[in-house]
């Protein structure tokens, strides 16, 4: 048994991979550093080499550990819901939060943030896999939505849905007071009305 599969190891690791997280959604991949990450984790600089081989293998963790806590977050949302959606707009609505995450004060920066992550994978390609894995995911949770809503959508026009989505997100977040929530709702809702 390593140190790093210890009870106190994994904890460790675990706090890294945290820190790793807050320090992405705050300011994405260049604020994910040994330094930083050992700081907002609490634990000694070099922790950040022991517990992890590279940068991109802590990011890689970082990423899935949060992109698998939003599946979880949609999957709850739509276990909880008590009778399926109706009407366009309460879809809308389901399928926005699915794409976009929670409705958040600074939404503007957090669709920046979020939007920030994905397109910045194209450049690390130690991340694709894991990228289309949540992706994967992802499209099988917006599918078990609109099913539950009662829509009758197939894959090809979840993806033009999810392009749509993506389009008017990225158009709304070079606005001057961007609002890229309502921008993606309009475009949505008039496709799916």
């Amino acid at each position: 048994m390593t140190t790093a599969s210890t009870p106190k190891g994994e904890r460790r690791r675990h706090a890294l991979v945290a820190a790793a997280v807050e320090l992405l959604i705050e300011g994405g991949f260049d604020a994910v550093r040994h330094r930083a990450v050992a700081e907002r984790a609490g634990l000694p600089l070099a922790s950040t080499t022991y517990y992890f081989e590279s940068l991109d293998e802590l990011i890689g963790a970082a990423i899935e550990q949060h992109g698998r806590a939003e599946l979880a977050r949609g999957r709850a949302v739509l276990a909880a819901m008590t009778e399926p959606p109706r009407g366009v707009d309460h879809l809308v609505e389901l399928v926005i939060d699915q794409l976009l995450g929670p409705v958040n004060a600074n939404d503007a920066e957090a669709v920046l943030l979020r939007y920030e992550r994905l397109v910045a994978t194209g450049r690390r390609p130690y991340l694709r896999p894991l990228m289309l894995e949540l992706g994967a995911d992802l499209r099988t949770l917006l599918m078990d939505t609109c099913v539950r809503a009662g829509a009758e959508l197939d894959h090809v026009r979840l993806e033009q849905l999810i392009a749509l989505v993506d389009g008017a997100v990225v158009n709304a977040l070079i606005e001057v007071n961007p609002d890229p929530r309502a921008a993606a709702k309009r475009m949505l809702r008039d496709a799916l009305a």
